[in-house]
Formats: C-alpha cells, sequence, structure tokens
C-alpha cells in the first residue's frame, strides 16, 4: 500500500464529502484526481487513452482553490 494521499482542495459545492477533489502525493511532485469519469464514446474518442489511463470531469472551483492557496 502506498503513502497516504493529502487532500489538497475539494468542491467548495460539495455537500457528501465525495466530491470531485484533488489529492497530494508524498513526493510533492504527483497528484491524484478525483472527478466524474468520463463515460460519453465522443469525448473518449477525442482523448485517444492509451491502456491502463482513464479520465474524468474535475469542476473548475476544485483546481482554483488549490491554486489560489498557494499564492
Amino acid at each position: 500500500m502506498g503513502a497516504p494521499l493529502r487532500k489538497l482542495s475539494g468542491d467548495p459545492e460539495c455537500k457528501n464529502g465525495t466530491c470531485p477533489t484533488l489529492w497530494g502525493t508524498d513526493n510533492g511532485k504527483d497528484f491524484v484526481v478525483q472527478g466524474y469519469v468520463i463515460t460519453d464514446p465522443q469525448r473518449l474518442a477525442q482523448l485517444d487513452l492509451p491502456e491502463g489511463e482513464t479520465a474524468v470531469v474535475v469542476p473548475a472551483a476544485v483546481l482554483e482553490e488549490y491554486f489560489s492557496a498557494r499564492r
């Protein structure tokens, strides 16, 4: 099991605690993004994802919160 993740920011509109979130890893160089899985075949085709990768949609507010805090 890997090192624990640190919650860096989350969706401010979240009411249940399981919303899109940006997590930091122990090395400080990588991020884990929790979001809504893209299932639309047209969008997935545009991304041309390789085996083992997926894509998620994250509200802009999650990233804005993180980058605002870093200033």
